[in-house]
């Protein structure tokens, strides 16, 4: 499948699942009343990963919807928020370290972590992520916990949970920044 038919595949279904579709939407006002931010992943240097991840806020539970080319064949990726929505540098380094404004140490979902730390990306046997998970502890609205305006990393290799700080990763393959959509 082609860059641009992917791409145009995710943000179509996106946009119908947050209810953006449709003539008429106000796209400021659905990102206040639904807390909806996204970050278009492009590849660090050497790396051929790009997708899409959306971010969307109800009931104090932020919903991430991560659609991914370009990765491995039925490999794992670690997957975080990181603490600077910058994506200059040719490897994802200038996107700083995992968020953490909590001061908590890396870790899954079930025990304490950073608030960056998002469930391992797993692709499927073209190298295609496609998933859908709930978090709490994030946000899209003003204040500590947002993460609109920081970035969101993909890593070449799996997170282990728990090496300190940064869940043994690997490098950096792509990189996004988080934006109001």
């Amino acid at each position: 499948m082609s860059k641009i038919i992917f791409l145009t595949a995710i943000t179509a279904a996106f946009l119908s699942l947050s209810g953006c579709a449709g003539p008429g939407h106000d796209h400021a006002m659905g990102a206040r009343a639904g807390g909806m931010a996204m970050a278009s992943l492009t590849p660090t240097q050497g790396s051929t990963v790009r997708g899409i991840v959306m971010f969307r806020t109800v009931d104090g539970q932020m919903t991430v919807v991560a659609k991914v080319s370009g990765l491995k064949p039925n490999g794992e990726h670690g997957f975080h928020v990181h603490e600077l929505g910058n994506c200059a540098s040719t490897d994802g380094s200038s996107a700083g370290g995992h968020f953490n404004p909590d001061g908590k140490p890396h870790g899954p979902q079930s025990a304490p972590h950073h608030a960056g730390d998002l469930p391992s990306l797993k692709a499927d046997g073209q190298g295609v992520a496609d998933q859908k998970f709930v978090l709490t502890g994030l946000s899209i609205a003003d204040g500590v916990a947002s993460v609109v305006g920081r970035a969101v990393i993909v890593h070449a290799q799996p997170d282990d949970y728990s090496t300190q700080p940064t869940g043994n990763s690997g490098g950096r393959i792509a990189c996004g920044v988080i934006a109001i959509h």
